[in-house]
C-alpha cells in the first residue's frame, strides 16, 4: 500500500515525491522527442502470485496504461485495453498486467512448453530488463495466458541465449473480460551494478494473437521484427527502484551417488560390489555484478538430451549448450557476431572461436571433468570472462586429461559499440603430450544506430602440428538495416590451417563475399488494408577456397 499518510516515517520522503510526480498523470512520462520514463513503486503489502490481481496495490496505485502499436499500425495507440504496474519490495520485484479483451473467446492459448518459441504466436506478455542500464544487454521474462515459461538473456540485443534460466516464477488466470498475469522476480535471480538506488532499462509488450497486433510500453521500430524486444536501445528507464542492501550470494549444489552392483554373468564375476562418488557446484558473487562459479567432479546427468537432427549436409551440425555450468553470461564469450538487425545470410559459416561443448565431450561421448571455475560479469565499462576447466582421461572417448583455458574482455566504446579480444588454450596434461592449441582475436562493433551497423575481426591460431601456412581468419560486415531500405555486405575468410581448437568451424578454408539489397515500402492504408509491407530483395553469395576455386554461387531475387 503506497498511501503517503499511512506509511513509516522512513519511507514518507519517497511516498510524497512519487505522488506529487504520479499523481493524475500516472506513473509514465513521455518527453518530447520519445523518450519513456517509468517509476516502479515500493509495496508494503505481500503480493500472492495468484494471477488474481485483488491485493490493495491494485486500486491504490495508478497503472500504466498508454500502449502504442509496433504491428499493424506503427505508433497507433493499441486497440485493446492493458493496464500494466511494476511493483517492489525488499525481495522481489513484480510486474502485473490485466490484459483487457473485446473477444476474450478468440484468445490463442495452446502452448505450455518451457522455453518454447512457439509462445510469442499466443495471446503473451514480455518484460525485459537492461539491469546495467547500458543499453546493450538485457534479460527478458514471457508467458502467455497459460502461465507457460520462457526466459533469455541477450548480449549486444542480439546474440540471445535461451537456455539460460534463473528463479523467477509467473501465474495467470483467464476471465470472460480478458487475462490477467503476475509476475515475481527475485532481485537475487539477477545481476546489476553497485548501489542500492537503481536506474534500469525496461520495456513490456502485450502480443494480441487474434488480431496479430504488437503492443508496447516503448515502442521500437518495426522494421526489426520479432526480436524488436531485445532492442534495449529503445527501451523505457525505470526510475524509483531499490534494490536489497548488498549481501553476498553463495550457492552450493552437492550431489552424491551410492551403489551395489552384482554380476555374475561377466567374465569376472562380482558380487555386492559397492560404488560411490561425489562432487557439486558452488557460486559466489564476489559482487553484484562479477560472479564466480566453481565446479568439481561435475556431474551433468540433470541436464536436457539435445534435440535429434538429421544431416543431410557435408557439414558438421552445431548443438546448443545445454549445461547450466556454461550458460550464465555465455553471451560475453561470443565473438565477432552482428548485432540486432543484422543480416547477411548463412551466418552460420563464421568460426565461433569459443564453443563450451568441446568440454566434457568428445566423439559423443561424456569425458569426466576433474573440476574448474568461471568468472563473468563487469566492472565499470569492462565486461570480463576467464574460464579454467581441468577434463580427466576416458578410454570409451579416447580423450586424454586435457586443460582448457579461455580469456574474454570487452570494452564499451562510445553509446552503442564495443571492442574486445579473446584468447583461449588446450593443451594435453599427460607428460609427453601434445604442444598447446591456441586461439588470438580482437574483434569491434561500431553501431552508428539501431539501423547502422559495422562489425568485424581478426584471429590466428597456433597449432603445433599445423607450423606455417595461413593460420588466420577476418570478417568485416557492413550492415544498414532500415525500414524502407536495407543493405548488407560481408567479407568472410578462414584460412586452411585455422584451427581454433576450443571453437567451431562448419567450413574450412575458404573466402566468402555476400551481398544483399532490399526495398521494403510500405502501402497506404486506404488502398491496401490487407497487406502492411511489400519486401523486394536480392542478394549475391560467392564462396571460394583459399587456392582460388569455385565451391558455392548464389543469386536471387524475392
Amino acid at each position: 500500500m503506497i498511501k503517503p499518510i499511512q506509511v513509516a516515517l522512513v519511507g514518507l520522503a519517497i511516498s510524497v515525491s512519487w505522488c506529487r510526480n504520479a499523481g493524475a498523470q500516472g506513473p509514465v512520462s513521455r518527453s518530447a522527442e520519445g523518450a519513456v520514463t517509468v517509476r516502479a513503486t515500493r509495496v508494503t503489502e505481500p503480493i500472492k502470485i495468484d494471477g488474481n490481481l485483488d491485493e490493495r496495490a491494485y486500486t491504490d496505485i495508478l497503472p500504466i496504461d498508454e500502449w502504442f502499436q509496433q504491428e499493424p499500425h506503427e505508433g497507433a495507440a493499441a486497440t485493446e485495453r492493458t493496464e500494466a504496474w511494476i511493483l517492489f519490495d525488499d525481495r522481489n520485484i513484480y510486474i502485473s498486467a490485466r490484459c483487457w479483451d473485446s473477444h476474450p473467446e478468440r484468445e490463442v492459448a495452446n502452448e505450455m512448453r518451457r522455453d518454447s518459441n512457439n509462445i510469442i504466436q499466443n495471446e503473451s506478455f514480455t518484460i525485459i530488463f537492461d539491469t546495467f542500464h547500458d543499453r546493450r544487454n538485457g534479460v527478458f521474462f514471457q508467458t502467455n495466458a497459460l502461465g507457460a515459461l520462457r526466459d533469455a538473456m541477450s548480449t549486444d540485443e542480439s546474440n540471445q541465449n535461451t537456455d539460460w534460466n534463473t528463479i523467477w516464477d509467473v501465474r495467470t488466470q483467464r476471465s470472460d473480460q480478458g487475462w490477467s498475469v503476475e509476475f515475481v522476480i527475485p532481485f537475487k535471480s539477477l545481476r546489476y551494478g553497485p548501489g542500492r538506488e537503481q536506474t534500469w532499462g525496461i520495456n513490456l509488450r502485450r502480443i494480441i494473437g487474434w488480431k496479430s497486433e504488437w503492443v508496447f510500453l516503448s515502442t521500437p521500430p518495426a522494421y526489426l521484427g520479432q526480436p524488436s524486444i531485445l532492442a534495449v536501445s529503445k527501451a523505457a528507464t525505470l526510475v524509483g527502484l531499490e534494490v536489497p542492501e548488498s549481501r553476498k550470494l553463495l550457492e552450493i549444489k552437492p550431489y552424491g551417488i551410492a551403489g551395489i552392483r552384482t554380476d555374475l554373468g561377466t567374465r569376472d564375476p562380482f558380487i555386492n560390489k559397492r560404488d560411490h562418488d561425489f562432487g557439486g557446484d558452488a557460486k559466489y558473487g564476489i559482487t553484484k555484478s562479477l560472479t564466480l562459479d566453481l565446479t568439481y567432479n561435475t556431474d551433468f546427468a540433470q541436464v536436457e538430451d539435445d534435440t535429434q537432427q538429421v544431416n543431410l549436409t557435408r557439414f558438421n551440425l552445431q548443438y546448443p549448450e545445454r549445461r547450466e555450468f556454461f550458460l550464465e553470461g555465455q553471451g560475453l564469450f561470443a565473438f565477432g557476431n552482428a548485432r540486432l538487425g543484422g543480416g547477411g545470410g548463412g551466418s552460420s559459416n563464421t568460426p565461433v572461436l569459443f564453443f563450451s561443448r568441446r568440454i566434457g565431450l568428445n566423439n559423443g561421448r561424456p569425458v569426466p571433468i576433474a573440476g574448474g571455475g568461471r568468472l563473468t560479469g563487469r566492472i565499470g565499462d569492462y565486461s570480463i570472462g576467464m574460464l579454467n576447466i581441468q577434463s580427466e582421461n576416458d578410454v570409451p572417448s579416447a580423450s586424454k586429461a586435457t586443460n582448457f583455458s579461455v580469456l574474454r574482455l570487452k570494452r564499451n566504446i562510445l553509446r552503442r559499440s564495443n571492442v574486445g579480444v579473446l584468447y583461449t588454450r588446450r593443451i594435453e596434461t599427460e607428460t609427453g603430450g601434445a604442444p598447446p592449441g591456441e586461439t588470438f582475436g580482437f574483434d569491434g562493433l561500431y553501431s552508428l544506430s539501431t539501423s547502422l551497423n559495422v562489425n568485424g575481426y581478426y584471429a590466428r591460431t597456433k597449432t603445433a602440428a599445423l607450423n606455417g601456412g595461413d593460420d588466420h581468419s577476418h570478417l568485416l560486415s557492413f550492415d544498414y538495416n532500415a525500414d524502407r531500405y536495407g543493405l548488407q555486405v560481408q567479407n568472410l575468410a578462414v584460412g586452411p590451417t585455422f584451427i581454433p581448437q576450443v571453437g567451431f568451424l562448419r567450413r574450412t578454408d575458404f573466402k566468402r563475399n555476400f551481398a544483399q539489397a532490399r526495398f521494403s515500402p510500405r502501402p497506404s492504408r486506404d488502398h491496401w488494408k490487407a497487406i502492411r509491407r511489400f519486401v523486394y530483395s536480392a542478394n549475391v553469395e560467392y564462396i571460394e577456397n583459399n587456392q582460388g576455386r569455385l565451391e558455392f554461387r548464389e543469386q536471387e531475387g524475392l
